[in-house]
C-alpha cells in the first residue's frame, strides 16, 4: 500500500536528513525495492525476527519499510537505547541485527521461533519494547498489517518533525501518518530546544509531535524567542501528564497554533484524539475503531491496532480484548481527563497523592525549572512524598531553599501532598524517551 502510495508522490520530498539534504518520494521507493531484493537473497522473509538498530533518515526508514515488504518481525531500536540493545535481541528472538549505518547485516542470537511470532501468520510485525519506567521493559508484538489499516485514508500532507523515537510507538506513527500523507518527515541531528528551534525555523517545519517536558524546557530555554517558528501549524504532546500551567504557556507563547493531546501506548498504538481546546486536558477519542470504558476509575481500551501480546510478560489484556491501561481518569460524557498512572498513586496514611499534582504545583514556584514526585515507605504513614527538583544552580544551603519551596506550596496544596524529602540536582529529570522515572 505505502509503495503504491510512493510512487504516485514523485518527486515529492520524503525525509529532509540531519543535515539537511532532501530524499525524494521516488529515491526512497527505488531505495526500498532494492533492499527487498537483498533480504531475500539473504534468505529474510516472513517469520524471521531481525533487531533493526537505527534512527530516523531514509536510509533507516528504507530498511525498516524493506524488511516489513518481506514479511520480517522488526525489532527497531534507537541510538538512546544501545546499551539495552543485547538484552532486546534475546527477548525478540532475533534471527538477523540490522545495522543501516554500518550497511550490514550480521547473525543474531535468536531463531524467529517464538511463539506469538507464528501468529502472525506470515504478515511482517513490529516488536516495540517499552520505556521500562515502571519495571524491566516488556516487549510488545504488533501486525503491521493492523497498523496500517489506519492509513488507508491518508491525512493532509504536511512537514512534520520526527521527534518522537525510532524504537517508540508514537515515534513510528507519526513516520507512517506523515509518509502515507505524502508529507515530509524532518529529521532531527539533536532532540535539545536549541537545536529543534533551529531545525524548525530552517525546514518551514508545520507539525512538532514531542512530550510535556520537552515543552517546559522549550519555554524555560527561551530558544523559541531566538528563532522563528511561525511555520508551526500544529503541536502536539503525550507520552506524560501535561501540567495545566505548562499547557497553557505553550498556547500563550504559540497563538495560532493548534495544541493537541495525543495518546497511545506500545500495547494498542497511537489513537487518534480531539483536544476541547488548546489548554484544556480534557480529550475524545475518534477513528481508529478504538472504544473505552472506566473501571473503578481505570481506562481501559479496546481496538483493532493491539498488539497480540508481550514476549515475556502476562497479558495486560482481559479476557474480552480490553486493555488494562493503568491510567486514573475522570470523564464527562465522551470526553476523558487523565488524573496519572495508578502504580505512581500514592498513599499518604488512607489519603490518594497524585504525583502529577505536586509536581505541577512545584514547577509553579520561582526557581524550580522541573520536578518528580514519588512515594517512599514509611513506617507510619504508610507512605511518604518525596521529589526530585531540577534547580539552575544547585544551593549551598539546600535546607533553606526547602523551607521555601514549602512556605511556596502552603494554600496550593493539601499538607499531605507536600514532599516531605526533596533533592536538588542540575541535571534534567526525564529519561531518553521524555518520560518522568519515578522508581
Amino acid at each position: 500500500m505505502l509503495l503504491a502510495q510512493f510512487r504516485a508522490a514523485g518527486d515529492a520530498p520524503a525525509v529532509v536528513e540531519r543535515d539537511g539534504t532532501v530524499t525524494s518520494y521516488e529515491a526512497l521507493s527505488a531505495e526500498i525495492e532494492t533492499l527487498s531484493g537483498r533480504f531475500a537473497a539473504a534468505n529474510i522473509g516472513p517469520g524471521t525476527s531481525v533487531q533493526l538498530i537505527g534512527d530516523f533518515g531514509a536510509k533507516d526508514i528504507a530498511w525498516l519499510l524493506a524488511l516489513w515488504a518481506r514479511g520480517a518481525i522488526v525489532a527497531p531500536v534507537a541510538p538512546t537505547s544501545l546499551e539495552m540493545a543485547a538484552s532486546f535481541a534475546g527477548v525478540g528472538d532475533a534471527a538477523v541485527v540490522a545495522r543501516p549505518g554500518e550497511d550490514r547485516l550480521d547473525p543474531g542470537p535468536g531463531t524467529s521461533s517464538c511463539p506469538l511470532f507464528f501468529e502472525l501468520g506470515g504478515a511482517p510485525g513490529l516488536v516495540i519494547f517499552s520505556s521500562g519506567t515502571t519495571g524491566a521493559p516488556k516487549g510488545a508484538v504488533h501486525d503491521v498489517n493492523r497498523l496500517l489499516t489506519k492509513f488507508e485514508a491518508p491525512g493532509k500532507a504536511m512537514r512534520t518533525v520526527g521527534f518522537l523515537l525510532f524504537d517508540h510507538i508514537s515515534g513510528i506513527d507519526t513516520a507512517l501518518y506523515t509518509l502515507a500523507a505524502g508529507g515530509a518527515l524532518i529529521c532531527l541531528p539533536g532532540r535539545d530546544p536549541a537545536t529543534v528551534s533551529a531545525v524548525i525555523e530552517t525546514t518551514k517545519a508545520e507539525v512538532l509531535p514531542t512530550a510535556p517536558s520537552f515543552l517546559n524546557m522549550l519555554l524555560m530555554s527561551g530558544a523559541a524567542d531566538r528563532h522563528d517558528l511561525s511555520s508551526l501549524k500544529i503541536i502536539t504532546y503525550g507520552g506524560e501528564m501535561m501540567p495545566q500551567g505548562v499547557l497553557e504557556r505553550v498556547a500563550a507563547a504559540f497563538p495560532g497554533v493548534r495544541v493537541i493531546q495525543k495518546y497511545g501506548a506500545s500495547e494498542i498504538g497511537a489513537l487518534r484524539s480531539k483536544s476541547d481546546g488548546d489548554t484544556s486536558r480534557w480529550i475524545e477519542f475518534h477513528g481508529d475503531g478504538a472504544d473505552w470504558r472506566v473501571v473503578d476509575g481505570l481506562l481501559e481500551i479496546r481496538t483493532k491496532t493491539a498488539m497480540l501480546g508481550y514476549l515475556n510478560a502476562p497479558s495486560p489484556f482481559t479476557e474480552d480484548g480490553w486493555y488494562r491501561t493503568g491510567d486514573r481518569v475522570e470523564t464527562d460524557g465522551n470526553r476523558i481527563r487523565f488524573l496519572g498512572r495508578d502504580g505512581d498513586l500514592i498513599s499518604v496514611g488512607g489519603q490518594k497523592v497524585y504525583p502529577a499534582e505536586v509536581e505541577a504545583a512545584l514547577r509553579e514556584i520561582d526557581g524550580i525549572l522541573d520536578a518528580v514526585v514519588f512515594g517512599k515507605p514509611h513506617p507510619m504513614l504508610g507512605a511518604s512524598v518525596c521529589a526530585r527538583l531540577q534547580v539552575a544552580e544547585v544551593p549551598s544551603d539546600a535546607a533553606a531553599l526547602r523551607a521555601r519551596v514549602r512556605q511556596g506550596l502552603r494554600g496550593r496544596l493539601e499538607p499531605y501532598k507536600i514532599p516531605q524529602k526533596m533533592q536538588f540536582t542540575g541535571e534534567g529529570l526525564q529519561n531518553a524517551r521524555f518520560k518522568n522515572v519515578r522508581r
